[in-house]
């Protein structure tokens, strides 16, 4: 067996306040478009924590600090590699939100998130976000997905 695979490494981060808001994206992207957290790829060499912090602030106009490592989400693209999301969350943050070209930001409380269209499996990642006992979001090759 091949020790070695082509891998896409990204991260996602959930950024909350302690009023019960949290920061979202509507992503403008016609494979994985509506309500998702900001984040995006990992650059070649780039620290995960430093990618999550750049990414956040790329498409939010947020400055986050200690991001927490809440696990990962993977699956297996159809040619063959894989595709890993790195799951951070943070309640420190500094800035005024702005939108970018990747998709309007805004705040929303979190029981108002049924009143948009989110991205496909967009209320098991945000249980996941949310239960400190799950570490893994798995997608079979069927994207069959299993919570570990």
């Amino acid at each position: 067996m091949a020790r070695t695979e082509t891998v896409v490494l990204t991260n996602m981060c959930m950024v909350y306040d302690h009023d019960g808001n949290i920061l979202v994206e509507n992503r403008i992207d016609e494979h994985w478009g509506g309500i998702a957290f900001p984040g995006g790829h990992v650059e070649k060499g780039e620290p995960f924590v430093d990618s999550v912090i750049r990414e956040v602030y790329e498409e939010t106009g947020l400055t986050i600090r200690s991001p927490k490592l809440c696990g990962l989400a993977q699956f297996t693209h159809y040619e063959g590699w894989r595709y890993i999301v790195i799951f951070f969350k943070t309640d420190q943050f500094s800035g005024e939100i702005r939108s970018s070209d990747e998709g309007e930001v805004f705040w929303v409380k979190r029981s108002e998130l049924c009143n948009y269209k989110t991205v496909p499996d967009f209320e098991q990642i945000i249980d996941f976000f949310d239960n400190d006992s799950l570490n893994e979001f798995f997608y079979d090759g069927e994207f069959n997905l299993s919570l570990l």
